[in-house]
């Protein structure tokens, strides 16, 4: 039984985004999960656009998605010479001929016969011109048998060959076009499933004439589905957060982003989608994979991003988050902080209120406070009562409960006020367990500059009660 081969194969002229990544992960997937191997080609044809840095870029992003290849990292560019050999040898047995076409004379000859039709004319097909400096080498397409493609994904399809255009094979410089090249290289790397998204179907028609025309049979094609966003619109790079390092960038986890891309277009094998990689590899197949629109719903992702950042241990949380806060009080109020984020750039801005000896208070949160009636003694009474409280959580807790159940006050409004004067915000970690990271003598000055800021601005106590936040 032969062993199943697939490739990666991303070309280094852009950022790696989430269409190439949901593509190597189903390919990584299909090639563990038959026991088969995956090889990775950088098919750096296009040297106008090509750049080492994408290239280092792709490799980065695999090693993060946890997606490693077979072998060494192939690439086209190293293969050009047999590439033009191939072109050559049709080109002698009469399969591909060369033309010196330039767009304008094919637009002129369109216009003069009104001719709207898409694609060549095959002005050149039969002049017989001779290799030339810049004159494009064209495959001869045959009019005579029809092509039948074959997807695993969806289905068989049979195309007429001439609604197929001439196409070319190898530039004028001598450098092969990339449908030419990467049939080529799929040959000669003995691939036996071709698994890329669904923008490369019409490609197919055309490399199974290649593959004809040089001898070779065909490979499982499988075509993955388009990836849209929450209008059912393609993903685009002018609308869409497209590029896998800007999430990486924002705290999302790799397993995460691995078991949400395997989402899209495929279904894991448990209810709620949560699959580690070593339960996906053993359920996938592409049969199962649909040819349905798959929609990035990023709100999804967070969820699933939440779920994992809630399964790390305390240490491992610590760990990954230093990359994104360098605040002191991450490791104390990491297991309060841990169950409150779904990316890890959101801890730095959570935890800002511990640095420095005074805090900024948003004015949003100290226009709702100042509905709260008596606010100013609250404060000034927590204070008081704090300046002696045993300093844990419990204790803090019960000194401010007490405050409150003197004025017939929930909790929750009794401790409005205090969190906006320490942390300077509404909303936050749990209150009581924050000021005993905080600090007695911090937690007191900040409550003391906030009684004095209501004294001088007339913020004071004859509020009617407002919809205090807990």
């Amino acid at each position: 039984m032969t062993t199943p081969r697939l490739r990666f194969a991303p070309s280094p002229t852009g950022m790696m985004h989430l269409g190439n990544a949901r593509t190597a992960l189903f390919n990584w997937l299909y090639a563990r999960h038959a026991d088969g191997e995956l090889l990775l080609r950088i098919e750096d044809t296009d040297d106008s656009r090509n750049h080492p840095d994408w290239i280092d870029l792709i490799y980065r992003s695999l090693e993060w998605l946890g997606l490693g290849w077979d072998q060494e990292p192939q690439f086209q560019s190293t293969r050009f010479e047999a590439h033009r050999a191939t072109g050559e040898d049709l080109y002698t047995r009469g399969l591909a001929y060369y033309c010196d076409c330039t767009r304008e004379d094919l637009d002129a000859r369109k216009a003069a016969r009104g001719d709207k039709t898409p694609g060549y004319d095959g002005f050149c097909r039969e002049r017989g011109l001779p290799p030339g400096p810049g004159r494009l080498l064209r495959f001869r397409v045959p009019g005579d048998d029809a092509i039948v493609r074959v997807d695993v994904i969806r289905g068989t399809t049979e195309i007429d060959p001439r609604t197929i255009e001439d196409f070319g094979i190898v530039r004028g410089n001598g450098t092969p076009l990339y449908v030419f090249a990467n049939a080529l290289d799929d040959i000669e790397d003995a691939i036996t499933h071709v698994v890329r998204g669904e923008d490369h179907l019409t490609n197919v028609a055309k490399q199974i004439l290649i593959r004809r025309a040089v001898g070779a049979g065909e490979p499982v094609w499988a075509h993955l589905p388009m990836i849209v966003n929450a209008q059912r619109k393609k993903l685009s790079k002018r609308r869409d957060k497209l590029a896998l390092s800007s999430y990486q960038e924002e705290g999302y986890l790799p397993e995460a982003m691995v078991n949400y891309l395997a989402t899209l277009g495929w279904s894991p094998p448990s209810e709620d989608e949560i699959a580690s990689l070593p339960e996906m590899v053993a359920a996938f197949t592409l049969d199962a994979v649909t040819s349905s629109p798959a929609m990035f719903d990023e709100r999804k992702l967070d969820a699933f991003n939440g779920h994992y950042i809630r399964q790390l241990s305390t240490a491992e949380f610590v760990a990954r988050a230093r990359a994104f806060s360098a605040s002191p009080a991450l490791e104390p109020m990491a297991p309060e902080v841990q169950t409150r984020v779904t990316r890890l750039d959101q801890i730095e801005p959570m935890l800002a209120f511990f640095e420095g000896e005074s805090v900024k208070i948003d004015e949003k949160a100290l226009d709702k406070v100042r509905r709260t009636a008596d606010v100013r003694a609250i404060v000034t009474e927590t204070a008081e009562a704090l300046r002696s409280t045993p300093w844990d959580a419990e204790a803090i807790r019960e000194a401010i409960q007490s405050i409150g159940d003197r004025r017939d006050l929930a909790l929750s409004k009794t401790q409005a006020p205090v969190r906006v004067a320490v942390t300077g915000q509404t909303v936050g970690p749990p209150l009581f367990e924050s000021l005993v990271v905080l600090g007695r003598e911090r937690t007191l000055a900040r409550l003391q500059a906030f009684a004095d800021q209501l004294g001088s601005d007339g913020g004071d106590d004859d509020g009617e009660d407002g919809d205090g936040d807990g």
